[in-house]
Parts: structure tokens; C-alpha cells; sequence
């Protein structure tokens, strides 16, 4: 992969966690879309994408091992969409109370930034639907398809 797929790479990444603190912030179709444990890992997730994206673009020599970092964090990211996902179509199995979230918001980033990494919501909180799916749902698709173009570039020459 070149240099320009990276910063691509990355600069898509960082849109999604702006369009989703944008989502938190300003809300949509007059509810806030407040994030969920689940949220926030996935903000993670995506965070690793952008800073793992942004170094292979410019540390030639360890670009492989960025590579690989950014493909993890991707499939990271895919794995807690796919719990949320489930967590949607089963809210049964949800409590009321997330103790995940507590345990999130004692994290130094949560206390530093809690516009962006605070836990607020409930995971399977179903909120109106953005083109017709939810958010964790878009998370899914975005995160699959940034697993898919790393793995993909990775064993291509």
C-alpha cells in the first residue's frame, strides 16, 4: 500500500469518530446519541486505525508492523461492533445498568476528555436509525471494510 492509501485510511477513520462526536454533541432527529461502553471501545478502535494509518504512512521502515497494528485494532474494533450489534437485536440480555460503564469512566481518558470518551449511554439503547441502520451497525460495516482493505493490502504486492 502506498503512502496516500494510509493517510485515506486514516483520514476516514478520524471522520468517523468526528461524525460520531458530532452525532453525541448535536444529535440527530432530535435525540442525542449518547456513547455506551461498547461506543467508546470502539472509538478506541478506531483511534488505533488513525494512529497506526498515520505512522506506516511515515515510518517507512516499520511500516509492515504499523500495518499490522492498524488491521488489529480494526479487527478489535469489528469484534466489540459485533457484541453491540448482537447487544441490539437481543436487548433482553442487557441490563440497565452497564457496569462496563463504570469501569470505563475511571479511565484517565474518560476524566481528560469525556466529550470523547465518556460512557453515558446504554448498549442496547435503540436510537433512530441514520439510512437505515443504526450506529453500531455502520460501526460494523466501516470496521469490516477497514479489516478487509488491510488484510487485503497487506498480502498483495
Amino acid at each position: 500500500m502506498r503512502q496516500v492509501h494510509y493517510i485515506y485510511l486514516s483520514l476516514l477513520s478520524l471522520g468517523l469518530i468526528i461524525f460520531a462526536v458530532i452525532l453525541q454533541q448535536v444529535g440527530y432527529q432530535g435525540a442525542h446519541y449518547l456513547p455506551c461502553p461498547l461506543c467508546i471501545l470502539q472509538r478506541i478502535g478506531y483511534l488505533g486505525i488513525v494512529i497506526f494509518c498515520f505512522l506506516a504512512a511515515y515510518f517507512n521502515p516499520l511500516r509492515k508492523l504499523f500495518h499490522v497494528l492498524a488491521a488489529l485494532s480494526a479487527a478489535y474494533g469489528l469484534s466489540v461492533a459485533g457484541r453491540q450489534v448482537w447487544l441490539l437485536s437481543h436487548p433482553e440480555t442487557s441490563c440497565g445498568i452497564d457496569p462496563l460503564e463504570t469501569w470505563i469512566n475511571q479511565f484517565q481518558l474518560a476524566k481528560g476528555l469525556p466529550w470523547l470518551f465518556q460512557a453515558d449511554g446504554l448498549c442496547s439503547a435503540k436510537l433512530p436509525a441514520i439510512l437505515g441502520l443504526q450506529v453500531p451497525e455502520w460501526s460494523l460495516f466501516w470496521l469490516a471494510t477497514f479489516l478487509l482493505v488491510l488484510v487485503i493490502s497487506f498480502f498483495r504486492k
